[in-house]
């Protein structure tokens, strides 16, 4: 049962593809993002935090449900969440707190019951129940017209792309380096979208609620404003990648080097990912890091706002990643492929109550996943989880209190089915259902389940860069046996359970749902 405790009010910072390497607060010295330094000294970094799928959709529904993918089974953008999976934005509502939306979700509603040209179907956005005060639309179309008006035209200039991603092609194919952005700089949609951050909290005289706010940086397209630029010296290196050692890791990962295209760093780019020039790799490398102190610089103004209104006192901030980016690893862009840098992501969580706390300012090493999200906030309301809640309230972990029986291992998973041309597809999948991975990882190793290909295992200890498959090597049989085990002793416990604590009685239906 949740500590109840008066109502306050949570500022919920999602960003989109930040990797957990990059975290703020760990004094990177390539990482420029003071105002989230020092929202981390004074809070909690959690370095071990993990998204439990890829891409946006999956990781945000587990964030709203508090349940891993195999349970919601949302694992695609475009797949409706049912719904009876009832999310964040309903139990704050039914408790009196109001739900504020800036950004977006990636969700599409239960359809059952609706017209299929229903315009929700028409692609991902804002699950429904938020209060929607600015939408970050799919297509960026919203954005688009915000910065043309604040420009002074009546609408496009001559020969101005609608679309944002072609407004970022043309700009690099018309001569600009690969780094620079076309978008001008105080009209950029981490400005438009921090800007009414600033406006939702200047108007909020009143406890309790939350606000998501949802940044779409640092998202490709990896091109940042000169400012940002010029305040990064540069990428560390990457490794030098052999082409048949990756490939022979498994399937999946060859099959990715083979279909990632360049242009999921920067819709200018033409050709695979994997067959980028150094040069170029290292400019988006770059400008990633750019896009990190994009983002810091706005969420410097809404915290900025919070202290000017009062309102740090009483709100508890959380700053977190749907999650990551492989960064050119591997010959890859993008968060599609069978390495932690996909689903590890950065956290960091600052109680305002916490002044004489013993790990403010500190790193959380425990393990902690997306699912722990709706009963941290749930917590901090007074407000109970309800049963089919998989995930934990992190509050305890603040206070410096780690329950006994603290998760010692992180699980995640991928669909990839819309990666393969054809099926069957020997090696890796019979079928659409079969073209999927269930991971577990623990300090020492990573495992990856394959229902119609053979298993991943990484050595973390001796291969920290996931390089080597050893899970055919004998020496390591009893490692993939145990953690084959422990996958299926942890998808047997939270298999979902929504209405199990539910009975009918000769009174009627009792228990909790």
């Amino acid at each position: 049962m949740s500590r109840h405790r008066p109502a306050r009010n949570v500022l919920l910072i999602v960003v989109d593809q930040w990797r957990w390497d990059l975290s703020p607060g760990l004094g990177l010295p390539h990482v420029a993002t003071p105002a989230l330094d020092a929202l981390a000294a004074r809070g909690a970094v959690f370095t071990r935090h993990f998204a439990q799928s890829v891409p946006c959709g999956p990781a945000r529904a587990t964030m709203a449900t508090g349940q891993y993918p195999f349970t919601h089974r949302v694992f695609s953008n475009p797949v409706p969440l049912s719904a009876h999976h009832r999310q964040l934005q309903h139990h704050l509502r039914d408790a009196g707190v109001t739900p504020w939306m800036i950004g977006y979700t990636t969700s599409v509603p239960d359809p059952r019951g609706r017209n299929p040209a229903d315009p929700a179907f028409t692609g991902p956005s804002v699950a429904e129940g938020w209060r929607v005060v600015r939408e970050m639309a799919e297509d960026k179309s919203n954005y688009m017209a915000w910065a043309r008006n604040r420009q002074g035209e009546p609408g496009p200039a001559p020969h101005a792309p609608d679309d944002y991603d072609t407004a970022f092609a043309n700009h690099l194919r018309a001569g600009a380096p690969v780094e620079a952005s076309p978008q001008t700089d105080g009209l950029h949609d981490s400005r438009w979208l921090a800007d009414a951050a600033v406006d939702v909290i200047s108007q909020q005289q009143h406890a309790p609620w939350l606000l998501h706010l949802g940044l779409f940086r640092p998202h490709p397209p990896l091109a940042a404003l000169a400012r940002h630029l010029a305040r990064i010296p540069g990428a560390p290196p990457l490794a030098k990648v052999e082409a048949m050692a990756e490939d022979a890791i498994h399937p999946l990962a060859a099959l990715l080097r083979a279909v990632v295209p360049a242009s999921i760093a920067h819709p200018g780019l033409d050709g695979r990912a994997a067959d980028l020039p150094p040069e170029t790799v290292a400019a988006l490398r770059h400008a990633y890091l750019a896009l990190l102190a994009e983002v810091d610089d706005e969420i410097a103004r809404v915290l900025a706002a919070l202290r000017r209104h009062g309102r740090d006192q009483d709100t508890l901030v959380i700053f977190m990643s749907d999650h990551g980016e492989q960064w050119g690893e591997h010959g890859l862009f993008g968060k599609r492929a069978l390495h932690q840098a996909s689903f590890r992501v950065p956290m960091i969580i600052a109680d305002p109550r916490a002044t004489a706390d013993p790990t403010r300012g500190s790193r959380i090493a425990h393990i902690t996943e997306h699912v722990d999200l709706l009963p941290t906030v749930l917590d901090w309301f007074g407000i109970a989880p309800p049963p089919q809640c998989a995930g934990r309230s992190l509050l305890p972990l603040l206070a410096g209190d780690t329950p006994e029986d603290w998760r010692t291992a992180a699980v995640y998973e991928h669909d990839f089915r819309d990666k393969i041309p054809a099926f069957p597809a020997p090696g890796l999948a019979r079928d659409p259902h079969g073209a999927h991975f269930c991971a577990i990882q623990d300090e020492a190793f990573a495992y990856l389940h394959f229902p119609d290909a053979d298993p991943v295992l990484f050595d973390l200890a001796t291969d920290p860069a996931q390089t080597r498959n050893v899970a055919t090597d004998p020496a390591y049989a009893p490692v993939v046996a145990t953690m084959m085990r422990r996958l299926l002793d942890h998808r047997m416990r939270h298999a979902d359970r929504t209405l199990t604590e539910a009975r009918a009685t000769p009174a009627g239906l009792a228990g909790r749902w």
